[in-house]
């Protein structure tokens, strides 16, 4: 029988990096779900003063938690490498307040015209009830929340950062990875060891500004199942807007040519293709989107809509 297990933002759950060696704050069964509640990607108790500053989650700093504030890791019984964690994102629900900036020093300001002083903040009010985000100058927006970062740590010693998404997960950063989605990702190391965080109530393809709006979730719940005879090397899921595979490279040409790639395998598993004609098909159905272009890795994703081929029905991987 499955079971629901809580993680909180503690001591013993938050960290800000990924890492083979961290012992898991718990072992769950394939079938169960755990829902979370997570601090916002800088680790923050409250909204921004007006002083901008605030309260911080007290941690040490030190290299572990220099990154995203993330929850875990956890790992799931029997999780082997070479396996896939499917996860089903069951329900997001912000808390009601984020933040958003333009950061630092970076080239994309410097391309802009914009200079290390152009700093410009904005406080949200996130209205939960009407999914509705007001900022302190009244700008509306309407949320569309999803988690940032959810992943494992690769396969290799010492401590890796939260920034950059990997094969195996982590910074992301997929606006389509909205509740009622399913993430599949590549095991890399025995147990799993997942971590999820870096909460966003909206975002942009792209994140061009480096932020989302950044807020701390209430409820992050997520259904966790080996996939022993299923084979990965890059993420993919299924979400409401379609079927999605990523890449993610330094070189933004590469990262869209791994997306491709993974989604004309993902094409010739559900209805049979051809390779040639995957790839002919492709041109006309599937979308190609910049994930985020501020992480180092850039990310591209690839979308399949949802009945695309009309006439045909292909038998999903679940």
């Amino acid at each position: 029988m499955a079971t629901t297990y809580y993680i909180e933002p503690q001591n013993q759950t938050l960290h800000g990096s990924f890492s083979k060696n961290f012992k898991p704050v718990l072992t769950i069964h394939s079938g169960d779900s755990v829902r979370y509640s997570t601090l916002d990607a800088l680790w923050g108790l409250e909204p921004f003063k007006s002083s901008g500053q605030r309260n911080v989650f007290k941690t040490k700093k030190v290299k572990e938690n220099s990154g995203h504030a993330l929850c875990g890791p956890i790992a799931i019984n029997g999780a082997k490498p070479g396996m896939v964690l499917m996860i089903n994102i069951n329900e997001i629900r912000p808390a009601s307040w984020g933040w958003s900036f333009a950061g630092g020093s970076n080239q994309v300001k410097k391309r802009l015209g914009l200079t290390e002083q152009d700093r410009y903040h904005l406080n949200w009010n996130l209205d939960i009830k009407n999914m509705i985000g007001t900022s302190q100058l009244n700008h509306r927006v309407s949320l569309s929340p999803f988690m940032g970062t959810m992943g494992m740590p690769p396969n290799e010693a010492g401590i890796h950062s939260t920034i950059p998404p990997r094969f195996c997960g982590g910074n992301i950063d997929c606006r389509e990875l909205v509740e009622g989605s399913i993430l599949y990702l590549p095991i890399p190391v025995s147990g799993g060891l997942f971590s999820v965080g870096d909460g966003h109530a909206l975002q942009g393809d792209g994140e061009v500004s480096t932020q989302a709006i950044e807020c701390p979730m209430d409820v992050v719940d997520l259904t966790f199942t080996l996939k022993e005879d299923m084979k990965l090397s890059m993420p993919r899921a299924n979400t409401p807007a379609g079927w999605i595979t990523f890449g993610f490279d330094e070189d933004l040409d590469e990262a869209c040519l791994i997306a491709l790639e993974g989604m004309l395998d993902l094409m010739q598993e559900l209805y049979g293709f051809s390779r040639k004609e995957a790839y002919t098909l492709a041109s006309l159905t599937v979308n190609m989107r910049i994930t985020q272009i501020v992480n180092g890795t850039k990310g591209v994703h690839a979308i399949l809509p949802h009945g695309s081929f009309a006439s045909i029905h292909g038998n999903p991987p679940s």
